[in-house]
């Protein structure tokens, strides 16, 4: 028998560019009555939600929808798994594009690769809406050019977008874990993945992310900021999963400059070396939202 596909998409607040996100589903060469797509709106207060069921009419496969308050996204990703009928699931970011071919080239993998828990595409290395945006994707694509199968890779997170889990694989580790609403709940779920045997693995089908559009220094903060804040709490159940003096701006900057080698070697582009600078304010942004996590869950002793 063929094998079935969930598209999962857990959705907030992204009317601007969800739109793309959905036709590049539809245009997917994988069967379509094989497919069906799950939204989950976690509490938008735009014209997301809109959008999404304007859409529905024109989509030539299953859909659910589904929308509740804001509860984080350990929570609506469980949605999508207690929904699901497919054999896998293939999360799909708001503001990410596929490659027509990105789901065919995923399932092809997984069943050639049956020891593979979840299997991620590769980001796109190409230019995005201005300088910053295209620093961005290729640091990104090039933090994940490692092999997730060693050792090393053990602290390494694939994350959701772009990734097939084998929805066995997920339910036999009991799903996400609701507590984590912010960054950090694709991480968690790839350490219990690989605790029970399975392995995690990169393909070559291709996606581009938000990186497409413009992309500004406060915006990027911002983000970064979220991604520490939300790691201090991913922390205190992953306690020594993440050595702190890595994340430390002055060696964010060394890292910078080797990720910028490797890719100079790729692209031959110069622009690669303004990376260190970018690095620097990524990690810094980074050690304020952790810093100010671990504040908000400060109680002192009665």
């Amino acid at each position: 028998m063929r094998p079935k596909v969930t598209v999962g998409v857990c959705v907030r607040n992204c009317e601007g560019f969800v739109e793309e996100a959905i036709e590049s589903i539809m245009n997917q060469d994988f069967p379509h009555e094989l497919m069906e797509v799950i939204f989950v709106d976690d509490g938008s207060e735009d014209e997301t939600l809109s959008i999404i069921k304007s859409h529905i009419p024109k989509m030539d496969m299953k859909v659910k929808v589904f929308h509740h308050e804001w509860k984080g996204l350990g929570y609506s990703r469980n949605v999508v798994v207690d929904n699901a009928t497919g054999d896998f699931i293939l999360w799909v970011d708001s503001d990410m594009i596929l490659s027509g071919d990105f789901i065919s080239k995923l399932v092809e993998f997984m069943k050639k690769n049956p020891k593979i828990g979840i299997a991620k595409g590769k980001q796109a290395l190409q230019p995005g809406g201005n300088m910053l945006a295209t620093l961005e994707t290729y640091s990104r694509a090039v933090a994940r050019m490692v092999d997730y199968q060693s050792e090393k890779a053990r602290s390494k997170s694939l994350g959701t977008g772009g990734s097939m889990y084998r929805l066995g694989a997920i339910r036999q580790v009991g799903g996400f874990d609701e507590n984590l609403k912010g960054y950090g709940e694709d991480q968690d779920i790839e350490i219990r993945v690989r605790t029970n045997g399975w392995s995690l693995a990169t393909t070559e089908a291709r996606f581009s992310d938000y990186e497409r559009y413009r992309l500004a220094w406060r915006s990027l903060w911002r983000r970064y900021w979220l991604r520490g804040y939300h790691t201090h709490y991913f922390l205190h159940k992953n306690r020594g999963l993440l050595k702190h003096y890595r994340m430390l701006p002055p060696i964010a900057v060394l890292a910078g400059f080797f990720h910028a080698s490797t890719l100079f070697k790729s692209t031959g582009e110069k622009k690669v070396f303004l990376l260190p600078f970018q690095y620097a304010l990524k990690m810094s942004a980074w050690y304020f939202g952790f810093i100010k996590g671990h504040l908000d869950s400060y109680e002192p002793k009665s």
